[in-house]
C-alpha cells in the first residue's frame, strides 16, 4: 500500500507525474511531432483516396448520362 501513496503535501505534484517523465525523456517532443505528422499523412491519404473514388464515380455517371442522350 505504501507504493500507492506519496509523502508530499496534498497540493504538490507527485514525483512520478507524467509531465516530469516526458521532460526527463530526451526526444519526447520529436516523438510527438512524428506522431502528428503520421496522423496528418494518414488523413491526407484517406482524403485523396475518397476524392479519387468520387472522381471515378463522376466520370462513370457522365458516361452513362451521355449514352442515355436520345436524339
Amino acid at each position: 500500500m505504501t507504493m500507492l501513496t506519496h509523502d508530499r503535501g496534498p497540493f504538490q505534484r507527485p514525483a512520478y507525474s507524467p509531465e516530469r517523465q516526458d521532460a526527463a525523456r530526451p526526444g519526447a517532443a520529436e516523438a510527438h511531432v512524428t506522431m502528428i505528422k503520421r496522423f496528418c499523412i494518414c488523413a491526407l491519404t484517406i482524403l485523396l483516396a475518397g476524392s479519387a473514388l468520387a472522381g471515378i464515380i463522376a466520370l462513370k455517371a457522365i458516361a452513362v448520362f451521355h449514352n442515355l442522350n436520345i436524339h
